[in-house]
């Protein structure tokens, strides 16, 4: 048995499951598993920016590997793609040549989306979350144009290898500003801004966070976490800068109210929004149709229990809904959870609260600052809670069995 070979093979598996955003477990586990599907015990620590893998062949020999990782992607179709091919070599264990050759075979059959249908995503998504929000169909031509000014800085930022903190900030100050600059002649920037940000929300990150801290990986759960919260402070710091340097361009913006659109408008604004971010998260075929539904009907029933609680408190009923209806979909489809996870979700998570809560405090509007935010840090917490409760639920179920089983 060639086992540098099949080791080489699955630290490959894993290394483009990190690349593309997998969960922590989900690239332990796979090397795990194929490692035991060849007789040998692995020992494996995976972070968010680097992983080591130890095995010992029956024979008593020890090999590690170590892989650095680099930027994440939001590819959740090389998700996918890795974990059936993890799960189709531990089930059919060719030998070691021909899993090597697979696994290169798999990087040919990667599907992305062209330069030009990404910005088209960042488009679609910025339009229907700007009519979630309350933009009126004129204030949809502002959020369209912010959409492509972070579409086109996010490319270049990732042509140039640039700091995920900077670029963030530089997106949000680009795309505010010009809002803010648009919304001067009397549109809603603060609608088209929102819609926008939502590009930017850290969504895939914070939902991964919880999911480690779930399965027991403190670490990389606090380190995504950290992270979760750079951006959030990055989109904060351009949003508010941008703020100020339109005021003293074109003076402060017009007091204009959001429209009050009814439920059905909002969960169609919903599905528009989900759908674009399925191609910016390059979720392909019917699943990305399943992915955006998912948004919708997690949003529909936010909408049902904020009629009978507290809107705050409806975020929970909203993503332990959006968290059930992935876990099904997972098992239905034999897909990865978080796929229909991180779409499902996206019109629960505060990406509205992070940015009033940043022009309140640019405003020194303490008062409002405070509710803002601690409204925000709520939500979060309970979409935390949500999708704890959920994974917690299923992890348990799936434990069970496998006990009964042996």
């Amino acid at each position: 048995m060639d086992y540098p070979l099949i080791f080489d093979t699955a630290m490959e598996i894993g290394y483009q499951l990190a690349m593309s955003g997998a969960e922590t477990y989900r690239i332990e586990e796979s090397i795990n598993r194929i490692m035991a599907a060849y007789g040998a015990k692995a020992e494996v620590f995976a972070i968010p920016n680097s992983m080591t893998a130890t095995i010992t062949t029956p024979d008593g020999e020890s090999i590690t590997r170590l892989r650095r990782i680099g930027f994440h992607g939001n590819d959740m179709d090389t998700v996918e793609l890795y974990s059936n091919l993890s799960r189709q070599i531990c089930t059919e264990k060719p030998a070691p040549d021909v899993a090597a050759k697979l696994v290169q075979e798999a990087a040919t059959r990667r599907r992305r989306y062209t330069l030009p249908m990404l910005l088209v995503g960042n488009v679609i998504a910025s339009i229907g979350f700007c009519l979630f929000f309350g933009g009126t169909a004129v204030d949809t031509i502002v959020a369209a144009a912010c959409g492509l000014v972070i579409g086109i800085i996010n490319h270049l930022s990732a042509k140039l290898h640039i700091n995920n903190f900077f670029a963030t900030m530089v997106s949000t100050f680009a795309m505010a500003l010009t809002a803010y600059l648009l919304g001067s002649t009397g549109t809603n920037a603060d609608a088209a801004i929102v819609a926008a940000i939502m590009a930017l929300v850290p969504g895939l990150l914070f939902i991964n966070a919880i999911r480690d801290i779930i399965f027991g990986d403190i670490n990389s759960g606090i380190n995504r976490l950290v992270h979760v919260i750079l951006i959030a402070v990055a989109i904060g710091l351009g949003a508010a800068v941008a703020r100020s340097l339109s005021i003293s361009l074109v003076g402060p913006q017009p007091e204009i109210t959001a429209q009050n659109y009814g439920p059905i408008i909002q969960c169609v604004a919903a599905f528009i929004g989900c759908l674009g971010f399925c191609i910016l998260f390059n979720i392909h075929g019917i699943g990305s149709l399943l992915c955006a539904l998912g948004g919708t009907l997690s949003w529909g029933v936010y909408l049902i229990a904020a009629s009978f609680t507290d809107p705050v408190v409806g975020y929970l009923f909203g993503t332990v809904f959006a968290a059930f209806y992935s876990e099904a979909m997972a098992r239905i489809r034999h897909f990865p959870a978080i796929t229909y996870l991180v779409i499902s979700v996206f019109p629960l998570l505060p990406g509205a609260g992070i940015y009033y809560t940043t022009s309140f405090l640019s405003d020194n509007n303490m008062e409002a600052f405070l509710e803002k935010g601690t409204e925000t840090i709520a939500i979060a917490g309970l979409m935390a809670i949500g999708i704890l409760i959920v994974s917690t639920i299923f992890r348990g179920t799936s434990v069970w069995k496998q006990m009964r089983h042996k």
